[in-house]
Formats: C-alpha cells, sequence, structure tokens
C-alpha cells in the first residue's frame, strides 16, 4: 500500500482491526507472558522452548511461510510461521492482518537457519497491539529533527541511537546516585512552587495560587532549602530534580531542566571539585565513555581536571587586574564598560554589569576551555551565596567547571555569615532596580533567618545532569537529551 495516501492507510487499518472483531479476535488482549527477551532467547541453545513478543520491524511472506523480525526493548529477534506449524487458521489470519509495526506475541522452539540466524520456531502466535499508522521507512525514516522531538515515540521506534542516549542518560543519573549514596548524602525533596524564586540568576516562570491568592514562582534552584536543611542538622544533602527558567531556548538551554545540587557540612568548592570528578569518574565506568568527539573536539573525560584561576587567566586574556573592574563586592561599571569597548565586547547603556562581564569571560576565556577545566575564583558581585577569599572581598570562593567550552558545573564554598549574605542579597536588590537586572537574585528574608541560628561551613554544588547527557552522548543540541524538549508551538510564525 505504499503509494496509498496516510488517510487511505489508516481507513484500510482500522477496517483490518474491524474484521479481526468480528471473527472474535481482540487486536489489542491484556497481556501476554513474556519468558525470554530477545537478547535473553539469543543466548539459548537451540530446542528451547521460548515465548517472546515485540514489535514486527520485518516482515517477508513466501507462500506457506513467512521470515520476520520482532523488536523489544532489548533487540531484536526472528521468527519463522510456517503454515503446517501453526495451523492454516492461524496462518491466514497472520498473512492477512499482520503488518509491519503490529507487536505480536510469539511460542516456540529455537532453532538455527541455514545462515546461521537463532530463529524462533513459531507454534502459536497472538496478535497483541494492530497498529493503525505506517511507521517510517527503514532507509528514509524519521530524520527531520523538529519532527522527531515532537514525535519522540516515533523517533525511538525509528532511531536505535536515539534510545541509546537515553539509557546511557538513565545510566548517569543512576551513577550520579551511587556518588552521593555512597558518600553519605541524603536524597531529598524541596519545592517547586515557592513564595520567592531565589538561589540562582535567572528570571522566573509566575503562576497564581486559587485558595491563597496569591502569586506563586516555579523554582529556579533547590539552593535555599537544601541549604536549611544543612541549618536542620543533615551533614550532607542532594537532590536531582527539576528546575524552571523563563529564558531563551538554545542548543544548550531548555526553560524546563534537570539539575544535581548536594551540599556538604565542613566541606568548601574543592571537596566539590572532588566529588565532581568521582561523579565524571563513575558515570564513565556506566556508559563506557571516557573520550567524546564533541562539535569537532576530542575531549578526554578521565579525572583529575585542571585547575584555573581566574584573576590569574584574566588577567592573561585583557592584561588587566581584574580588581579593576570590582569596587569591593560590586563591579566598578564605568571601568568594566571601559574595558569591554577595548576588547570589543558589545553592550548597550542600559545592559546591567552583570550581563557585560559574563559576555566578556564567554568571549575572552570561556572560548577556550575545551578539556575539563575548573575556573575557580569568581567576582563576588555576580556571587551573592558563596564566601569571599581570605583578604579578599572582591572575590569568592567559586568554581565553574567548564568542559568542549559549555559550563557542566558551578560550586562554591558557601556563604555562612548572615549579616554578609543579606548586605550581599541587597546588592542584588540594588542591581535589580537600579540596573534592571531581571535575573539578579532576590532578598530572602526566611533564608537569612534560617542562617541566624547558625550554618557550618559548606561546600555546595550544582551540575547539570542535561548537559551531563550532551557530553557522554556527544549531542551538542540539549534537545537530544531531553525526552520531550519545549518547542515553538506548531501553528506560530517562525
Amino acid at each position: 500500500m505504499s503509494g496509498n495516501t496516510l488517510q487511505e492507510i489508516v481507513g484500510h487499518n482500522y477496517g483490518k482491526i474491524k474484521s479481526l472483531r468480528e471473527q472474535g479476535i481482540d487486536p489489542y488482549p491484556r497481556r501476554f507472558q513474556v519468558t525470554h527477551a530477545a537478547a535473553d532467547a539469543l543466548k539459548q541453545p537451540a530446542d528451547t522452548q521460548v515465548r517472546c513478543a515485540g514489535r514486527v520491524v520485518l516482515l517477508r511472506m513466501m507462500g506457506k511461510a513467512a521470515f520476520a523480525h520482532i523488536k523489544d526493548g532489548t533487540g531484536k529477534i526472528q521468527i519463522y510461521v510456517k503454515k503446517d506449524a501453526v495451523g492454516e487458521k492461524d496462518y491466514e489470519t497472520f498473512k492477512k492482518f499482520v503488518g509491519v509495526g503490529d507487536f505480536l506475541g510469539v511460542e516456540g522452539k529455537l532453532f538455527v537457519t541455514k545462515t546461521g540466524e537463532l530463529t524462533v520456531s513459531v507454534e502459536k502466535l497472538t496478535i497483541l497491539s494492530k497498529s493503525v499508522r505506517p511507521l517510517p521507512e527503514k532507509w528514509h525514516g524519521l530524520t527531520d529533527p523538529e519532527t522527531r522531538y515532537r514525535e519522540r515515540s516515533l523517533d525511538l521506534i525509528s532511531n536505535d541511537e536515539v534510545r541509546q542516549i537515553f539509557v546511557n542518560r538513565a545510566r548517569i543519573v543512576s551513577g550520579v546516585r551511587q556518588v552521593l549514596d555512597g558518600d553519605g548524602y541524603l536524597e531529598v525533596e524541596t519545592p517547586v512552587l515557592c513564595a520567592q524564586a531565589g538561589g540562582a540568576s535567572a528570571r522566573p516562570f509566575v503562576t497564581f495560587h486559587n485558595v491563597y491568592k496569591n502569586e506563586l514562582y516555579m523554582r529556579i534552584a533547590t539552593e535555599l532549602p537544601l541549604k536549611k536543611l544543612i541549618i536542620g542538622g543533615f551533614d550532607g544533602v542532594y537532590e536531582i530534580g527539576r528546575i524552571f527558567r523563563n529564558e531563551g531556548v538554545d542548543t544548550s538551554h531548555n526553560p524546563e531542566f534537570t539539575s544535581l545540587e548536594a551540599y556538604k557540612a565542613y566541606g568548601d568548592y574543592n571537596t566539590m571539585a572532588e566529588l565532581a570528578e568521582k561523579i565524571f569518574a563513575r558515570c564513565s565506568e556506566l556508559t563506557g565513555v571516557t573520550e567524546v568527539d564533541y562539535n569537532g573536539m576530542r575531549i578526554n573525560l578521565k579525572p583529575p581536571f585542571r585547575r584555573v584561576y581566574l584573576p590569574e587567566i584574566w588577567k592573561e586574556k585583557t592584561g588587566h587586574d581584574i580588581h579593576e573592574v570590582l569596587s569591593g563586592k560590586s563591579f566598578n561599571r564605568e571601568a568594566l564598560r571601559a574595558l569591554a569597548r577595548e576588547k570589543g565586547v558589545g553592550f548597550s547603556d542600559d545592559t546591567p554589569s552583570a550581563k557585560i562581564f559574563d559576555r566578556m569571560f564567554e568571549t575572552l576565556v570561556q572560548a577556550d576551555l575545551e578539556q575539563p577545566t575548573f575556573v575557580m575564583d569568581h567576582p563576588t558581585a555576580i556571587t551573592p551565596l558563596a564566601k569571599c577569599k581570605e583578604g579578599d572581598e572582591s572575590i569568592v570562593e567559586r568554581f565553574e567547571l567548564f568542559v568542549a567550552k559549555m559550563e557542566l558545573a558551578n560550586a562554591y564554598t558557601e556563604l555562612n555569615d548572615p549579616e554578609d549574605q543579606k548586605d550581599r542579597l541587597l546588592e542584588q536588590v540594588r542591581q535589580r532596580s537600579e540596573e534592571k537586572n531581571a535575573e539578579a537574585d532576590v532578598l530572602d528574608k526566611d533564608f537569612i533567618e534560617a542562617m541566624e541560628y547558625g550554618m557550618p561551613p559548606t561546600g555546595g554544588i550544582g551540575i547539570g545532569i542535561d548537559r551531563l547527557a550532551m557530553l557522554f552522548s556527544g549531542k551538542s543540541s540539549i534537545r537530544e537529551v531531553i525526552l520531550f524538549p519545549l518547542l515553538k508551538p506548531v501553528d506560530q510564525p517562525q
């Protein structure tokens, strides 16, 4: 029926479903007992009795017999359906009603064909689900990225590589948990709906609660509630959760993403660097990936990773001491703008200082960070929740981990001085009001009050799970590693 329209094919298959029901055959039975997955069956010796099930992905009819491949979550196995073995009635049902895309359950003994392929000689077969829409053709299937993301079910059916990406993603998440659980961290859950959106520099999504009649925010980070748990007496906590930021969509950003945040009492940002390296090592073990080709770069993922210090690399790249663009815990706005102009980094009159600094960092520093690199020690002005370097209030103990020019992790020696914390957040409020920086952090009074009860020295880290999956799969688009990424509405103009 290759020449038929989609509407005609769908109508024809609904007709088959009707015919099956008229013959007393349920095209969608409730269950089928499987004794062997495809991969398990292929490990068995000939003459083993098996019950297998899967989607028909190849079908060759040959008069009184047929060969087909059925595929489940572990792989494919060949089946041989012979009229004399299954009986004339069942064979005619198979021949007339079963097609590529249908789910089929089979029972029979394994044998080896003349070509050496282990095959199920079918004694009994059951239609488990009659498909209505046709699958993409094998060599001309689902290849358009936008279509693949919108129709992920079909994408997974058509592309084994895509399926493997998400298997590896699951292994990565499992590996993260194994490392943290093994180090004595407690996995917890914190609220997604918040009275304030704090803990990061980002624009939140806003919603409304009908009962309390107040606005709520989708969380932009899990940092503040997790720190409250450290204050409450837990020595180590972590959460792998969904984060929501009302920001643009590009190859490395999706408004809804998955992040790990972990906090360890009595640690610092060096503790977190060691944790990050352990997580990378475990992910390599579970995925089998130690090197990866990423955007034309050959990346070695084996720890330990290089460490560079931002004040040093800033001077190397700009020829200026980083303190020239800093004024205590704030920016020296005029000096920062002058240096940006000198280095050809664009900005407008109303661009917030934090944005100008970020653009300079991305252009002059980040663009050269191919191999895994911890960039240590960042300006206090853009890091309101980290502890200052001893003797230098302009710089905090913070690192960002970059791999293949992409940020993978962000970690602090956490600020635990409530007075200093309040002053820092007030500076963020000033940036929000005076510089119109909509992504500046907010003043969370509840968090300050909690900190006033005493917070131990603490190290904290955030790791982007989606970007970790991108790296280990060698994919340069975040949409390739999120099962259902946010997409522009179909009817919205380009």
